[in-house]
Formats: structure tokens, C-alpha cells, sequence
């Protein structure tokens, strides 16, 4: 199937703003149009006499507006922002900050609706239980982050990275681990009490080295864990 020929220069034009438009490149490139004319000899056929036919032939060319494309280069990543606040309680250096940040606020609420809090769906009778579910899954949001950020922190100061965290890739490291990671490293510990007719054993499992490592970017001692053998029977 051919491909369609203009005769108009009107057509011809419409159809390529339309094409400008849909990859938003108008005004980034200048268009010529150009007529050319030619008559050719028809030979008589049949009943048609002979005849002359005038062919009209619209070129485009086209040039990059290097300027107009300059400046749209630089405006490439710029996004214009609101805020109802008043200069002088957020200037512009504080205003532009917040909004850098604002990814890190939408990511919190992200694992508040999501694994591993899962706020929602939520199926609660009671307006009370409802308010204090969110509640406390917010205290629990603070806990994660500051938990993330703290080891975050450390590793920034020394420039190291955390390896370990990804199952199948031990020796993969990252300098920006996630609080679920750290937490899913202490996953397989174990306490047993066993009650003997007269005293009570216990058995906590070792810590590994990337738990004490762990512990250690947190600024908790080892003890912390180990108390925990001690402690397990006292009632909250």
C-alpha cells in the first residue's frame, strides 16, 4: 500500500504539526515548503485526445531551530512548585529542600499501607480501634526509619557498605540498606527455655557477624541481645 501524497499545501502542513505535536517538538524545527511544477505529454488513447498534464510537486525541508532547541534542553527537568507558606517562614533555600525531600515522606507512607505494616486494608467495627491501629502502626513507622536512618548515617561517615542483606548474593553490598533488610537479617534467631525439675535452661542463638555488625551501626551492644535469655520470663 502507497504512501499517501499531499496536493495541498494546507494538508501537507496540517498532517506535519500534527506529527510535531504528538512528539512535542513543535517550534524546535523550521519547515520550507517549496512548490515545483511540471507539465508532462499525455498520448492519445481510444477515445482521449492527446493532452498536457501539470504535475504539482510540494517539497519539505526542514533545519533544527539550534536556539529554541538549546533552550528547551535547558529547561529539560525543571518542575515549577507551590506552597501556601510565607517567604519568611520558608525561604526559597528551605522551600527547595523540603521538596528534595519529599520522596522520602511519600516512601514512609508507602510502608505504612504496605508491607510490612499493611495499614490497609483495614476491618475494624470500632472508630477507637481504628484510631488506635493507625496509631501505633505510626509509632511502628518511626521505629523503621529511624532504624534506617541511623545505620545509613554511620555507613555514610566511613564510607562503608553492608553486605549480606540479599539472599542468594551474600557478597552484594549496599551503603543504603533498608530497615525490612536489617530486620529480615535477625530472622532465624531463636530462644528456647527449657523448665527441668529444678532449674530453667537457656539457648539463644548465636549472633552471626552481620547481626553484630548490625547492632554495632546502631550503637547497641551485644548484651542487648543476650539479655534477652535473662528477661524472657518477667510478664510486660
Amino acid at each position: 500500500m502507497g504512501k499517501r501524497r499531499f496536493t495541498t499545501r494546507a494538508a501537507l502542513e496540517e498532517a506535519v504539526q500534527a506529527i510535531l505535536a504528538r512528539y512535542d517538538v513543535a517550534g524546535l524545527i523550521d519547515l520550507t515548503f517549496v512548490h515545483q511544477a511540471s507539465t508532462r505529454n499525455v498520448r492519445a488513447y481510444r477515445d482521449r485526445p492527446a493532452r498536457h498534464v501539470l504535475d504539482t510537486t510540494i517539497i519539505l525541508t526542514h533545519t533544527v531551530n539550534t536556539h529554541a532547541l538549546d533552550q528547551a534542553i535547558r529547561a529539560l527537568g525543571w518542575r515549577v512548585s507551590v506552597t501556601n507558606q510565607p517567604a519568611d517562614q520558608l525561604p526559597l533555600a528551605q522551600a527547595v529542600l523540603a521538596s528534595r525531600d519529599e520522596f522520602l515522606v511519600e516512601h514512609s507512607f508507602g510502608r505504612l499501607k504496605g508491607h510490612p505494616l499493611s495499614l490497609s486494608p483495614m476491618d475494624l467495627e470500632r472508630d477507637d480501634h481504628a484510631t488506635g491501629l493507625v496509631r501505633l502502626l505510626s509509632l511502628a513507622l518511626r521505629v523503621l526509619t529511624l532504624l534506617e536512618f541511623v545505620v545509613r548515617r554511620e555507613l555514610a561517615k566511613t564510607g562503608d557498605a553492608l553486605a549480606g542483606l540479599y539472599a542468594g548474593n551474600p557478597k552484594r553490598s549496599t551503603p543504603r540498606p533498608t530497615a525490612e533488610r536489617l530486620l529480615e537479617a535477625f530472622r532465624n534467631i531463636t530462644l528456647t527455655i527449657l523448665h527441668l525439675p529444678h532449674q530453667i535452661v537457656y539457648h539463644l542463638t548465636p549472633l552471626s557477624a552481620l547481626q553484630q555488625r548490625i547492632l554495632a551501626w546502631l550503637g547497641l551492644n551485644s548484651s542487648v541481645y543476650s539479655r534477652l535469655s535473662r528477661v524472657s520470663l518477667i510478664p510486660p
